[in-house]
């Protein structure tokens, strides 16, 4: 039987490309995202190109409800190898006294509670089965605090300091845990942000070569094809032209 990779936020950016990276590795793929045409067609491609099984199921990680969609699953789909954990988002660039409780709490509620409901489904999942491979995406936001990143550093903190805790508490099950820490990637991830201003978003990437979805999905392939016996528990990855999140080399 094939292996199976559960892949949330798979409708676009570093989720969609993890998604075609699997498919050509021979993984069959959960996929999941809150775009049901875009999850559909993304399936229905990757079936015809490399022959594999795709199961989608719509949902938002920050929705306990919508995650709980996950238990529909048939056992044999539930044999899940490999989580990434990859649906996160970045809502607002506002200082803290000026920015939108809407927005902390969409950014909390998906990239730190939505991780968790998904992590507590599966990882029990992979506890029946013997094994299992988590793998959080992260941020270099994860590491440093920039200007007006306020809440979203404190998000992908948090996902640094729970990646370390999965680490440790799913040692004695032999479940690896992974954390992939990007700096800038030039996905929908900054138009998020800036709530669909698309030229707002575009000048975020100006002037320098950002990482693309492809190079996360690379690194992430390249995590979660180790042998049993080793585990990388945190890269970060960064473009050539950014050193940190306040030094950045623009032409």
């Amino acid at each position: 039987m094939s292996k199976i990779v559960l892949i949330t936020g798979a409708t676009a950016g570093i989720g969609e490309a993890c998604a075609r990276l699997f498919a050509q590795q021979n993984y069959d793929l959960i996929l999941t995202g809150r775009r049901t045409e875009r999850l559909d067609a993304l399936a229905t491609q990757l079936v015809s190109e490399f022959g594999i099984r795709v199961n989608t199921i719509t949902m938002d990680v920050q929705i306990k409800e919508d995650v709980a969609k996950l238990e529909m699953l048939t056992d044999e789909w539930k044999k899940v190898n490999i989580l990434i954990n990859n649906a996160g988002l970045s809502q607002g660039l506002d200082p803290i006294n000026s920015g939108s409780t809407t927005d902390w709490e969409v950014m909390i509620d998906t990239n730190i509670k939505g991780l968790l409901y998904v992590t507590k489904l599966v990882s029990n999942w992979m506890i029946e089965n013997g094994s299992g491979h988590i793998i959080n995406i992260g941020s270099i936001a994860g590491k440093e605090t920039y200007l007006n990143g306020n809440v979203y550093c404190a998000t992908k903190h948090a996902v640094d300091s729970l990646n370390k805790a999965m680490r440790i508490d799913l040692l004695p099950y032999k479940i690896k845990v992974t954390a992939i820490h990007p700096g800038a990637v030039e996905t929908e991830f900054s138009e998020v942000r800036f709530h669909g201003d698309k030229e707002r978003a575009k000048k975020v990437y100006e002037g320098f070569d950002a990482l693309n979805a492809h190079d996360i999905a690379e690194t992430i392939w390249f995590v979660a094809s180790r042998p049993p016996h080793v585990n990388i528990n945190d890269i970060l990855v960064m473009p050539t032209a950014q050193a940190n999140t306040s030094h950045l080399l623009r032409e």
